[in-house]
């Protein structure tokens, strides 16, 4: 494979058919398509839907597939101290989730299980950063007393959507609010929600329920794995008050000074930040920064500027060193520290 510079550059739209029904706001948001059957978008994306060999990747301007890319240049686009913790992966996959409708109660593996089960190398951490949500919103997050796996293969055996539905506790998500979600945890997301998600780089779902959804969920629901053993990857205990402080980090995208989006919880998995174009620079390495407001530049140490405007999404190498980003706003995503990556579970 020939080597290509590592160089920022603008991700064009890479969205494609799911079970679940989308809106128009990715569409209005990133010039895409958007559509009833497309509710997500995979920005910067080098990883695979689940049994699939290439949906999911995404392409650069030149159609050249950004894995590919990276694998050609890896310690440029990477940095010689993530290639070493973490090999040629970015660690990261980032989407946008448009609801149209709600998502159906489901979890997500971790690596140990997910290791032993699947033979791969993450499990399906993920977070949840609220671009918009309906007037007094909830999502749903683990149970909110606790269960017995006997007690949910029942309810998923008899189809019981209402009651597995009903069985989750519930959390308020306002407009920039962030929620991680622990792998294990079930969860749900009522529609008309708009979401920027990160998550470990992986697609892993085990369904619980899907009565009003377009998938068969007694083919496709527990991995090629069937629930009795799925079930092992769910997690029956609640969030307590406690930890809930820990995932939850309300009004992240508001103010004049950069924020960190998640607390400490997330460090081993992933990290985002707010950027209000006003202040601090972010350090070199793997980023895909996606605006959210305004009109404005991004000036780089090691590449040239590039002027930027509300709904583009960059992915920028660690070649390109320090950054800053003037005048527009938007929320930047990056791997794992190094230091953490031992605490991933």
């Amino acid at each position: 494979m020939t080597s290509k510079e590592a160089r920022p550059e603008k991700l064009p739209s890479n969205q494609f058919d799911h079970f679940y029904k989308g809106g128009n706001r990715i569409g209005v948001l990133r010039h895409g398509p958007g559509g009833p059957m497309r509710p997500e978008e995979w920005i910067g994306s080098v990883t695979t839907r689940f049994g699939e060999p290439r949906m999911g990747l995404s392409t650069l301007a030149s159609g050249e597939l950004l894995v590919d890319v990276i694998a050609g240049a890896s310690e440029d686009w990477l940095g010689a101290e993530h290639l070493a913790t973490f090999g040629t992966s970015t660690e990261l996959l980032v989407k946008l989730l448009d609801l149209d409708q709600r998502l159906p109660v489901h979890y997500h593996p971790n690596r140990k299980f997910a290791k032993e089960h699947l033979s791969l190398k993450h499990g399906k951490t993920e977070a949840w950063i609220v671009l918009e949500a309906p007037a007094n919103a909830t999502v749903g997050l683990g149970f909110a007393v606790e269960k017995s796996k006997k007690d949910i293969a029942a309810m998923v055996e008899s189809r019981d959507a209402v009651g597995l539905l009903g069985s989750l506790q519930q959390f308020s998500a306002k407009a920039g609010d962030a929620i991680l979600v622990p792998a294990g945890v079930p969860h749900s997301v009522p529609a008309g929600t708009f979401v920027l998600e990160l998550q470990e780089p992986s697609d892993m779902s085990a369904l619980l329920e899907w009565n009003e959804f377009a998938v068969d969920g007694v083919k496709d629901g527990h991995l090629g794995l069937g629930f009795d053993t799925v079930l092992d990857a769910l997690r029956y205990t609640p969030i307590g008050s406690s930890e809930a402080e820990k995932l939850i980090t309300p009004n992240r995208l508001h103010g004049d000074s950069d924020l960190a989006i998640f607390t400490d919880s997330a460090n081993p998995y992933f990290r985002a930040d707010f950027l209000t174009g006003k202040h601090s620079p972010v350090e070199a390495g793997f980023s895909i920064l996606l605006l959210l407001d305004g009109t404005g530049e991004i000036s780089f140490a090691n590449a040239p500027a590039m002027p930027v405007t509300k709904g583009e999404a960059i992915v920028i190498p660690h070649a390109a060193g320090a950054w800053h980003l003037n005048g527009a706003s938007g929320v930047v995503c990056r791997p794992p520290l190094s230091q953490f990556a031992s605490l991933a579970i």
